[in-house]
């Protein structure tokens, strides 16, 4: 979580981040127009706006490239690829399990089929958090009282009431979900200050951190629940002034933790990830020495980012330090207080459209689900859910988040590459994929008045119309 109080400057930062992402996009498209074979079908068209969510819309036909386009221009060349996707998701909060557990069966049922089956919205890659955060029913950790150096007390019972019934429905109903595991707070007894609310690490806990993190993931596959991934700590760079489950973890701390755990996931024949720091954009300088030490490389070759702070196109300034190296977004997720909580779609397009040209191969929001007010919730921010659940009626909204994942995880698949688009539009966000199957995907955001623009993709074109605050998602063969 951010150290403001609310998310909505989050919002209006992304907008830095399209005037940098153009930079980095005409450097690496100098060869746009050679495109290959023309395109052997329609375009297929999807549109999120005021008057509908992610419907499909009549077709656009591609025409003889002309000296005269409409509007914007828009450059595609499918030659030009960068990094492959892993996928898109949000978090399995214990207050979004909560959440979901209070719905009827069938309405859980339909609600997941919806959000995670790969006819639908596909949701596959997600957050689980290691203990409480923020959003959590009650504070806990998987071994709370006195000292417990060898971890006698470990237990993940309380998970095994709404949390791993939740996680297994979700897999069960698409079996690629992907989870990566984030802990907000290490046991209190592993703290400075004896609690998991704030404080830092004691450095002399972390070999016994890391066998913890081993019990964790072992107890989970026993519950039918394999975890992917791990971050060391959710935001490593704040203890939230003592608020909610935070810890401070200074950077030799984690580099020392990977070095430990690293080898235990070997030792244990566990394949599961690391992802280092898990915070803000303006943290590269750190994520870039951390992956700069061999001997952290060597277990980990991953950064796993939050946009609360600074932009995106900071992600990109470590990616030319470490273009090997794997960059997920983990944390981003609206106010329910905004007066376009509803409706913000075009501006959540941006965000991913920005996180998507800088290099990330997944796209994780915050809270899955919350209720009308932003719970449960044991710390100090009003967030929303991808989707609210009325705490009384059950009655289920999506945001305007919501929307705009419909429009990019429903049409961008796994092991999708992205390529090269280019524009000179700054209002009129572009992101363009070729998924596994070869057929292509581009989604526009646009978050200001309606406009018209042109698609060029070798010596053939396509024209548009997109509407005030919109989302489109053109798709062709």
């Amino acid at each position: 979580m951010p150290r403001e109080s609310t998310r909505r400057k989050f919002l209006k930062m992304s907008a830095a981040g399209l005037a940098a992402t153009a930079t980095l996009t005409k450097r690496a498209t100098a060869q746009v127009g050679s495109a290959g074979p023309p395109p052997s079908s329609e375009m297929e068209v999807w549109v999120t706006n005021q008057k509908t969510h992610c419907t499909r819309t009549a077709n656009i036909a591609w025409k003889a490239r002309s000296a005269a386009p409409m509007g914007n221009v828009i450059s595609l060349d499918p030659k030009s690829q960068f990094q492959t996707i892993l996928g898109f998701g949000a978090a399995f909060t214990d207050a979004s399990c909560y959440m979901f557990n209070q719905l009827s069966s069938s309405a859980r049922e339909q609600l997941f089929h919806e959000m995670f089956h790969p006819s639908e919205m596909g949701l596959n890659v997600c957050r689980i958090c290691m203990g409480a955060s923020d959003y959590s029913t009650s504070v806990y950790s998987y071994d709370e009282g006195e000292a417990d150096p060898q971890l006698e007390r470990f237990s993940i019972a309380h998970d095994r009431d709404y949390i791993l019934p939740m996680l297994r429905q979700a897999r069960s109903v698409n079996p690629d979900l992907f989870l990566f595991g984030s802990p907000w707070s290490p046991p209190g007894w592993m703290k400075s200050g004896g609690s998991m609310l704030g404080g830092s690490m004691r450095r002399r806990y972390i070999p016994n951190y890391a066998q913890y993190f081993i019990k964790f993931l072992q107890a989970y596959a026993a519950e039918g629940v394999a975890v992917q991934a791990v971050t060391p700590q959710n935001e490593v760079d704040t203890d939230q002034d003592g608020r909610m489950p935070a810890c401070i973890w200074p950077q030799e701390y984690e580099i020392e933790f990977v070095q430990k755990l690293g080898p235990l996931l070997a030792q244990n024949q566990l394949t599961t990830k690391i992802w280092v720091l898990d915070h803000n954009y303006n943290l590269w300088g750190r994520a870039m020495n951390e992956i700069d030490n061999p001997q952290v490389k060597q277990f980990s070759n991953a950064v796993a980012w939050h946009g609360y702070v600074g932009g995106a196109e900071m992600m990109t300034k470590f990616h030319e330090a470490h273009p090997d190296a794997s960059m997920h977004w983990t944390e981003g997720g609206p106010d329910y207080t905004s007066p376009d909580y509803l409706t913000d779609w075009a501006k959540w397009g941006k965000i991913f459209t920005d996180v998507l040209r800088n290099g990330c191969r997944s796209i994780t929001a915050w809270n899955l689900a919350l209720d009308e007010q932003g719970r449960p919730n044991i710390g100090p921010f009003p967030c929303g859910g991808v989707v609210t659940i009325n705490s009384k009626t059950k009655e289920i909204t999506r945001s305007g988040q919501h929307w705009a994942f419909a429009q990019f995880s429903r049409f961008i698949h796994r092991d999708a590459k992205r390529f090269a688009s280019e524009s000179s539009a700054t209002d009129l966000s572009h992101v363009a994929v070729e998924n596994p199957n070869g057929r292509r995907v581009l989604v526009l955001s646009n978050i200001a008045g309606a406009k018209t623009a042109t698609v060029q993709i070798g010596e053939n074109q396509a024209d548009i119309a997109m509407d005030e605050n919109s989302v489109m998602t053109l798709a062709w063969s």
